[in-house]
């Protein structure tokens, strides 16, 4: 039997860039069709808006959940026993460790609309993944839901 989880997200794309996504691609679809007077003018439209917005909602779709004594990021799945710490990052603790600090073994599931991020770091000696960075909108309560074992 499953329990409730103790921490949950989706890291959706934040409403604000659906907006110039879809206008974009709205551009874009007026300018193809203005290729050919006829009937499939309205193709473009039919095509291009439809395949924004399934992009944009695929890009959203990764779940983060604490449960079960394990960490859920997408499919990828991380029992609480080998959480040895969890680091709370804001947008600039976040650059440095994607950037000039990371670790090519590094698990990272990030997202750029998302400020903050959580640093999981790992005690399996057997793993040669050091840690995994994820994306939150809430890293506090993730990292908190991490430390309760």
């Amino acid at each position: 039997m499953a329990q409730t989880p103790r921490y949950t997200e989706r890291l959706t794309v934040a409403w604000w860039l659906w907006l110039p996504a879809i206008a974009l691609v709205g551009l874009l679809a007026l300018e193809v069709s203005l290729l050919g007077p006829n009937l499939a003018t309205f193709l473009p439209y039919l095509v291009l808006l439809p395949f924004a917005t399934v992009v944009l909602w695929r890009l959203g779709r990764i779940r983060v959940a604490v449960q079960d004594d394990e960490l859920f990021v997408d499919d990828a799945r991380l029992p609480l026993r080998f959480v040895a710490d969890a680091t709370v990052l804001d947008a600039a603790a976040k650059r440095d460790v994607l950037g000039p600090y990371a670790e090519p073994y590094a698990f990272v599931i990030q997202r750029p609309w998302i400020a903050g991020a959580v640093q999981v770091h790992l005690n399996d000696p057997a793993d040669p993944t050091p840690y995994w960075i994820v994306s939150s909108r809430h890293p506090a309560e993730l990292a908190a839901a991490l430390s309760l074992r």
